[in-house]
């Protein structure tokens, strides 16, 4: 993926991000990766590795500039009502975040992600479909894990789990991508709801591993299980005949169980919806797509009070132009950011992204 943006690279977050940050225009290689898969002995046991070999740091400042092993994954589907996963990869909680980087509508993912994304995890999951292609048509995961993020160790005797339900109330299955590149011809559409509780040092995730919520100390100064993380989501997407919709609704509480033992709630909650020209639209040339998306975040800010919240908000317009589906695809994107301080005062921010982003 190579990316231009302006006048900053990632959300801003505080009031000094929208106050007192300057200006930035910024050419970067935002992910440059290297992916393995394929089935050994029988079709239906199969890998997967992913290897990041961005040169670059990352938007959260951090260093990235050396190769990491950032998912590796077997999984054993014997028959589609039951089988597993054992590895590390970003787990089946919700869809936003599960869809790869490269599969994605806009040029990122919204702000709700990186307050509620579980991301990549090492353990074990139970997976399947029930009543394929009936009104009752079903997919299940239930798992458990470290809770420790990607390439850590449990230190503790706490686990994550993690269980999510999914209605295809269609009777068919909608992949883990966004944009209907593929051009459904028939309606396709999924309901599903999710919920993951974790006893342990985070309280984020990211692809770098274990973080902090602004409202919390840092990861490598808490204790062992200080935090209890629970949360649950609501989501839906749809398909047909190049319309694209997906929605996420999310609720958490953070309850520091040793410290100022005080439980922090967070909300949030996005709705996007794209469309792309197949050749309905004569004006517009094939293999464009129009989008918006809506989202928002409520977050505690503060490790003493969980009044002291923020509400940030983003209005995001874009384009792509799929040369060959989202293996050659150009995306440019326009953000109106905003967010209303502890104190009730409003700022607000634009930003401009253009990527392309080529798989082969």
């Amino acid at each position: 993926q190579l990316r231009y943006t302006h006048p900053n690279r990632s959300d801003p977050r505080s009031v000094g991000n929208f106050t007192t940050r300057e200006d930035v225009s910024n050419f970067e290689a935002r992910r440059l990766r290297m992916k393995i898969g394929g089935h050994g002995y029988k079709k239906w046991i199969k890998y997967y590795f992913e290897i990041d070999l961005q040169p670059s740091k990352d938007v959260d400042g951090g260093l990235g500039d050396r190769a990491r092993v950032i998912d590796w994954r077997i999984t054993v589907q014997p028959i589609d009502e039951i089988g597993f996963r054992v590895g590390q990869w970003k787990i089946n909680y919700n869809r936003e975040r599960v869809d790869s980087s490269g599969r994605q509508t806009f040029v990122e993912r919204s702000i709700v992600n990186r307050v509620f994304t579980i991301d990549r995890q090492v353990g074990v999951m139970l997976q399947g479909r029930l009543f394929k292609e009936t009104p009752a048509d079903l997919r299940y995961y239930a798992g458990i894990f470290n809770g420790e993020g990607r390439a850590t160790n449990n230190d503790d005797g706490e686990l994550m789990y993690m269980a999510r339900i999914q209605w295809n109330f269609l009777g068919r299955d909608l992949k883990w991508r966004q944009s209907d590149v593929k051009y459904h011809e028939k309606p396709a559409g999924s309901l599903a709801f999710a919920y993951a509780d974790n006893n342990g040092r985070c309280t984020r995730w990211s692809s770098s591993g274990c973080g902090n919520l602004s409202a919390f100390p840092g990861a490598a100064g808490s204790l062992n299980a200080q935090f209890e993380r629970t949360q649950w989501v609501q989501e839906l997407a749809f398909k047909y005949r190049g319309l694209a919709i997906q929605q996420e609704y999310h609720e958490m509480k953070v309850d520091d169980k040793y410290l100022n033992m005080l439980s922090h709630d967070y909300q949030g909650m996005y709705a996007q919806i794209g469309y792309t020209n197949h050749g309905a639209l004569a004006p517009l040339p094939e293999g464009l797509e129009l989008a918006f998306r809506y989202a928002y975040v409520i977050e505690s800010v503060a490790v003493t009070n969980n009044r002291d919240r923020q509400r940030r908000e983003e209005y995001t317009v874009g384009v792509n132009w799929f040369f060959a589906g989202h293996n050659n695809k150009v995306t440019v994107d326009y953000s109106y950011l905003t967010l209303k301080d502890i104190t009730g005062m409003d700022y607000s921010d634009n930003r401009v992204r253009l990527q392309w982003d080529i798989s082969f």
